[in-house]
């Protein structure tokens, strides 16, 4: 625990506070590095593109994963190998994920071909266009969104079924019945996944260091926050600069989550009935 927890995190809070690296001695600087941080445009820059990806892509994959949920959770036959087959992406690598999307988003690849065939002219250059980079990593995070999906299926077969039963009585029909019972029911469910989702959309690296190289594509449009800590840090050998990157990172996050867990007690239900 002392050598590899508490002793590198109070290391990287003392490096933080120095400019250090490989060619050099460190010296300390204070908080130079947090203001140079703030005015820089490169940081600036990282921060849009991987708030860009959170506010698009986390309520997309709650969406979709929830749709999905809702038809594994049908009683037909098959079902079970198709839930294995939903499921393979989540398990692939992300440099593998990577490498296959960036031949399907090719701008003679197969999905600019089907949205020709479907009227089309001119498809969007996916990974070329600063527009159009980020979309291009939800749309491969979409493809991926089987782990949600086998969570909220668990959430939803922890649904008592009498509910549904005295809702049928009660003359509640299948859209009310999920905004009255399925919806509340899931909220820890839901809790949970948002939170895995908020944490896995600002650790993006290795799908945009694949697809936009380490400059982070066409005009820095795939210049995740992430990647650019790396490239300070291992490319430009600025580690008291990195550092304090991953502090900025650590506090961000941290309040994020903790302000979404003291919210929780507003909108998420437990099978008491309590909030």
């Amino acid at each position: 625990m002392l050598a590899f927890t508490v002793g590198p995190i109070v290391a990287s809070i003392v490096i933080s506070l120095t400019d250090w690296s490989l060619s050099s001695s460190p010296n300390f600087v204070g908080l130079d590095n947090y203001s140079d941080m703030f005015g820089s445009r490169d940081f600036r820059n990282s921060v849009t593109v991987t708030l860009t990806y959170v506010l698009i892509g986390v309520p997309l994959f709650q969406v979709a994963g929830l749709a999905l949920a809702l038809l594994l959770n049908l009683k037909l036959p098959g079902m079970r190998i198709f839930r294995t087959i939903l499921f393979l992406p989540a398990v692939l690598s992300g440099v593998a994920v990577a490498v296959l999307w960036s031949q399907l988003l090719n701008p003679d690849g197969p999905v600019n071909d089907a949205l020709r065939l479907l009227g089309v002219a001119d498809p969007p250059g996916w990974l070329s266009s600063p527009r159009w980079s980020v979309p291009a990593v939800v749309l491969i995070g979409l493809w991926s969104t089987g782990t949600g999906a086998i969570i909220y299926l668990a959430g939803l077969q922890n649904v008592p079924p009498e509910l549904y039963e005295v809702a049928r009585i009660d003359g509640a029909g299948p859209i009310r019945a999920f905004f009255r019972i399925t919806l509340p029911m899931i909220t820890p469910t839901l809790l949970f996944t948002l939170l895995n989702g908020i944490i896995g959309a600002f650790q993006m690296f290795d799908i945009a260091y694949v697809l936009g190289g380490s400059r982070g594509g066409s005009g820095g449009s795939l210049s995740f926050y992430l990647l650019y800590l790396w490239n300070e840090g291992f490319r430009n050998g600025r580690f008291g600069y990195a550092s304090a990157l991953a502090w900025v990172f650590v506090v961000v996050a941290g309040v994020l989550i903790v302000a979404i867990l003291k919210t929780s007690n507003r909108w998420v239900y437990e099978e008491s009935g309590e909030r």
